[in-house]
Parts: structure tokens; sequence; C-alpha cells
């Protein structure tokens, strides 16, 4: 169902949908020869928890960016909200704070502390002045210790990030994505080289944060079993290509998408991913 704002005058002022991110046949390369991605059709609604699921180098990375507007694709469309993801967009970059985005690097900044990390996120909403002196308001300085609170690092906050332990790094990461007050969280292999442990510990603190903001969460995972434990659907990409759109429906797994894998071979992947 389509919401549809207007003006008094009635011109269009607004159009949502409940398909937050719509790409239709996105084919992209790095050097106008390969394409690392190829006719790539994907549509996630709003709300909902998404994930990309993919062995290295398939491409799973290269989508995150095309949908942050870091990356152009060659042929295709991609519109967040019905708005073109690309740096020189207007539009987009007004709503850029809105995207969350967590690089497999995580990008902190290792010699500040913890709440410095954090309080990265509330720059777009200072005005020059503050942001140049990073002066933060009470008001964001109280939301940034209401984050640490939520994502389990309270106590830590004057730590240094260096001195943090894995699982710490990624919630500062988290919470300096959640500080940005976005809609879409977009990460990128959030938990690898983490314990089983952790990596749940990880991925219920992203679960909760996006039922209470009421995020759409897409994340990039290697590990087929803990993404269609978290997510309502995963997308399965295969050297560039779309394979597979999968969920799980009470005790079935089932396919939104009619691909080359037979049920034998996607319950081997899934039965993979456990070992």
């Amino acid at each position: 169902m389509k919401l549809i704002q207007m003006t008094k005058t009635s011109s269009f002022s607004l159009i949502s949908t409940n398909k937050i991110i719509q790409i239709n046949n996105v084919w992209t390369s790095y050097d106008s020869k390969n394409f690392a991605l190829e006719g790539i059709n994907l549509s996630i609604d709003r709300g909902t928890n998404y994930a990309i699921v993919g062995q290295s180098g398939s491409g799973k990375s290269t989508l995150l960016k095309l949908m942050n507007g870091m990356m152009i694709p060659s042929q295709g469309t991609i519109k967040i909200d019905y708005v073109t993801p690309n740096m020189n967009n207007k539009k987009f970059k007004h709503m850029m704070h809105t995207i969350g985005y967590i690089p497999q690097s995580l990008g902190l900044v290792k010699n500040i502390t913890v709440i410095e990390n954090i309080m990265i996120g509330a720059l777009p909403r200072l005005n020059k002045i503050e942001s140049m002196f990073k002066r933060f308001p009470e008001h964001e300085i109280n939301e940034a210790k209401r984050i640490i609170s939520l994502v389990g690092l309270t106590g830590k906050e004057e730590r240094k990030a260096y001195m943090l332990s894995g699982g710490e790094k990624r919630r500062v990461a988290i919470a300096r994505a959640l500080m940005q007050k976005p809609t879409i969280l977009l990460a990128d292999e959030i938990v690898s080289e983490l314990d089983h442990v952790t990596a749940r510990e990880i991925m219920n603190l992203i679960a909760e944060a996006q039922k209470r903001m009421n995020l759409t969460a897409i994340m990039v995972h290697h590990d087929m079993q803990l993404a269609l434990e978290y997510a309502n659907r995963v997308a399965v990409i295969k050297e560039g290509q779309k394979i597979l759109e999968i969920g799980v429906e009470g005790d079935k797994i089932v396919d939104f998408q009619t691909g080359d894998l037979n049920t034998e071979e996607i319950m081997e992947m899934y039965d993979d991913s456990k070992k």
C-alpha cells in the first residue's frame, strides 16, 4: 500500500512506499570491463531485517556501497525512498544521515574514546561552529548516553577504541550508526571473526534496535544459518548475480524467487554454515 501526501494545491510533496529500497536490473563494474554485479533485482520492505549472503568476492559489499551512494551503477536504477543514491544528488545528500553504514573495518577512530566515536553520528545535525569545535548540545550528549546503555557499553564511555574487544568495537560502531537517527542500517560482515556467542549477542542487539527504532536493517553475511535466523528475507549472491531469495516461515524455508537451486542444494548451504 502506498501513501501519497499532497499540499493544498494538490501538487505532490511526498510519496512514501512500503518498499524502502528498490533495485532494478543493476549492473556495476570497478574497471568498466568486468562486472561485479549483473542484473540485480531486489526490493526491501520498510522496517524489516534483510540479509545478503554469499562467498567473498561475490558482490555483497558492492551492493551495500550502491545503496549508500558510494558507487553508481553502470546500468539500472536504485531508489531509496524514491531518491537515487548519488553523492551529486542534492536530495540524497540531504537524506544521507538517515542511512547508517557500518563497513567491514568498522571505521572507528582508534585513539579517541567510546563516547567520542559515538558522537560522530550526531555531527550532521550540528551547525558549522558546533561541528568545527565539536560542541555538542546537552540533548545530544544525553542521547549518546541512552544509546550507550542500549548497546551495553555503560561504564566504558571514556575507554579508547583501541583498548576494546572485537565485540565491544562492534557495539561502538552500531551505537555511532544509531546516533545518526537512521531509518536504514547497512552493516557489512559485522559479526565475521566473532565466536558464535558474541556473534549472536551482536545480532540480538541489532534486532532489538531495529524493532525499537523501526529500522530497515540490511546486513551482509557469509553464514546462511545466522542470516535465516534473524532476517525476514535472505538474498543469495553468487558471482555477482542474485540466484535466490529465501526466508523462514514457521518450520519451513520458503523460496521467494524461483532460482537454479533445488531444495537439496538450499539445505546443503544451510547445513554447511553450521559446521
